[in-house]
């Protein structure tokens, strides 16, 4: 998973699939879409005007939960 934020755009993307895919696009509201490959799988969300939607400087905390990581190449 990767999470990108431009801020001269203000675009927040979480890009939850590596490579590249052919998406359709879902809009859920104005702001916030969703990017949706091959057999309907969540490839990414893009959320527009992020520092109104997320509120500017109160992201919520990250936590994860029962999510092995991937060891770091040496």
């Amino acid at each position: 998973m990767k999470i990108s934020y431009d801020s001269e755009m203000d675009v927040l993307y979480i890009r939850l699939l590596d490579g590249v895919h052919e998406c359709r696009t879902v809009r859920l509201n104005e702001e916030i879409a969703l990017n949706m490959g091959a057999g309907e799988q969540l490839v990414g969300i893009e959320i527009l005007d992020a520092k109104t939607v997320l509120g500017e400087g109160k992201l919520p905390p990250l936590v994860l939960e029962n999510v092995p990581l991937a060891s770091t190449p040496t």
